[in-house]
C-alpha cells in the first residue's frame, strides 16, 4: 500500500469518495458529485493537498489536508467500506503523517459519528474543543 498525492485530474474520483464519506458520516451536506468535484478542485488549487491511499493500483481511501495551518488540519479522511476493519485506516494515517512530516495534526469529528470518534481516539487523538451550531427551525 502506498500514498499518491492527487492532482486536479483526480478531483472527480475524490468527489465520488467524498460523497461516500458524507453518506457514511450522515452529514447534512446536500452537494451532488459535480458540486463536490468543483469544491475539491478549489481545495486542491488553494490551501489543501489531497492524497489517495492505494493497494495494487486501486484507490482504497483518501485524505484532504489543509497544509497552510499549524498544525496542519485533516479535513477529510476516508477508507472504502470493503477495506475497513483490516488495519488500512491505521496504516494510511501512519503513512500520511510520514508524508506530511508532522508530529501534530488537528481534526474534527461529527459528534454522532461514534465509530469515527473511536477510531481517532485509538490513534491517540484527544478532545480539544466543542464545536457547536445553532439552527432556528
Amino acid at each position: 500500500m502506498y500514498i499518491y498525492k492527487c492532482t486536479l485530474d483526480d478531483t472527480r474520483q475524490l468527489a465520488i469518495l467524498n460523497k461516500k464519506l458524507i453518506e457514511d458520516e450522515k452529514h447534512d451536506n446536500p452537494m451532488n458529485t459535480d458540486e463536490l468535484a468543483k469544491r475539491m478542485q478549489e481545495f486542491i488549487s488553494g490551501d489543501y493537498n489531497a492524497y489517495f491511499y492505494k493497494a495494487d493500483n486501486n484507490v482504497i481511501g483518501y485524505a484532504l489536508v489543509r497544509i497552510s495551518s499549524t498544525p496542519k488540519y485533516l479535513r477529510q479522511f476516508f477508507i472504502c467500506r470493503e477495506y475497513r476493519r483490516k488495519g488500512c485506516g491505521k496504516s494510511f494515517f501512519t503513512e500520511l503523517m510520514k508524508e506530511l512530516g508532522e508530529k501534530a495534526l488537528d481534526i474534527e469529528v461529527l459528534s454522532w459519528n461514534k465509530t469515527g470518534i473511536k477510531f481517532w481516539e485509538s490513534m491517540g487523538f484527544l478532545p480539544r474543543s466543542i464545536y457547536m451550531r445553532y439552527h432556528e427551525n
